[in-house]
């Protein structure tokens, strides 16, 4: 249990773990797609106060983690650029591509900045007339809202010298692609909070009704997650399955309307290429035609790159809850965080990264 925990809160989570352990009369495999949930289920040791029948794993809820290879190499051949200034945000610096990162590009004296939001790439594009401004669009439908705004506001400022390359992801696919794949075993999954304030939760209603895994949407705190894996047993227990909203202060079934239409405004859906599960229909959020100008990839005629995996690497195994990182021969031995081979070890909710700061034996 965590020190820091306070009496009430630790009275609660016992609580909780004797009603789990009442419940887990048979083997009972979660996965978590929500990196914020890797990292909190490492962090405070949750995997092993649950009883032994009772497994959490975690699947591709880094956004970082699952952009695939060619995608890093893309972006990586468009930061090269002398003319061109790459916004991102802090997780994408390291992240290697098949023989550079941003990091190493900025060595050799590219222009790389690290930006903590889209208005600040748009004021880059303000201040620097000259040069060409690209935000790298990583995320899933949480930053999609933020990113979009950006596109419309640099249309209607003319700002011709700011573009994104898109490699968002959409997170329903994702499940759908995980729950029809016979390799990955799981029988109930913690739904992301903060994809599902956008989104809401009636776009993973299929995940119930169609593949009868059981799904509960939740924060992200020791209660929330223990309060979640409590309500999955519950539905087992009863003999059903359902989407349910365990955080209910900030999701709702329907989501964030206005930041749906904000993303339907500038995106389209695109079938996408992740790490590890390969090409998923639909899962990914392209510019619109009418935003052509402003549309990276486009803009700059971006060749695709049919780029391979790092040798030894099992970040695509990882993603997909085969194994756990310290099953992969790299681990915490030639992979580490000050040297990363792959970027599930990058990120700050990559799964190798939570595994090797709290987890590792």
């Amino acid at each position: 249990m965590p020190e820091k925990m306070e009496h009430k809160d630790k009275a609660r989570a016992l609580a909780y773990l004797a009603a789990i352990s009442r419940l887990a009369d048979q083997p009972l495999t979660i996965m978590e797609v929500c990196g914020t949930h890797t990292m909190a289920i490492a962090q405070n040791g949750l995997r092993e106060l649950l009883p032994a029948n009772v497994r959490l794993i975690s699947g591709p809820g880094c956004p970082v983690c699952v952009t695939d290879n060619s995608d890093i190499d893309r972006f990586l051949f468009l930061a090269a650029k002398p003319e061109v200034i790459t916004a991102t945000f802090g997780d994408m610096i390291r992240v290697p591509g098949t023989k550079k990162s941003l990091q190493s590009l900025r060595a050799e004296g590219a222009d790389v900045r690290v930006v903590y939001s889209t208005l600040d790439a748009l004021e880059l594009a303000r201040k620097n007339p000259e040069k060409e401004i690209v935000f790298l669009g990583v995320g899933f439908e949480t930053t999609a809202p933020t990113i979009a705004v950006s596109i419309e506001t640099a249309s209607r400022e003319n700002l011709t010298n700011f573009s994104v390359l898109s490699l968002h992801k959409r997170v329903p696919p994702a499940l759908r692609a995980l729950a029809a794949d016979p390799e990955v075993q799981v029988d109930a999954f913690l739904d992301p909070g903060h994809a599902c304030a956008i989104i809401g939760t009636r776009p993973l209603e299929f995940m119930a009704e169609q593949y009868g895994k059981p799904g509960v949407v939740t924060g992200f705190g020791v209660l929330d997650i223990l309060e979640a894996v409590l309500m999955i047993l519950e539905q087992r227990a009863a003999g059903r399955a359902a989407i349910e909203i365990q955080y209910k202060k900030v999701v709702k079934a329907a989501g964030n309307v206005r930041a749906q239409a904000m993303i339907e405004q500038v995106f389209t859906t695109a079938d996408a290429s992740w790490r590890g599960l390969g090409l998923i229909p639909e899962s990914g959020l392209n510019i619109r035609p009418e935003y052509r100008a402003w549309d990276a990839a486009a803009k700059f005629a971006l060749p695709r790159f049919d780029s391979p995996s790092p040798s030894g690497c099992r970040c695509g195994d990882i993603l997909k809850g085969r194994i756990a990182p310290d099953e992969c021969g790299l681990f915490s031995a030639t992979c580490t965080p000050l040297q990363p081979v792959g970027p599930c070890m990058v990120s700050t909710e990559g799964t190798c990264a939570a595994y090797y700061r709290y987890a590792r034996k």
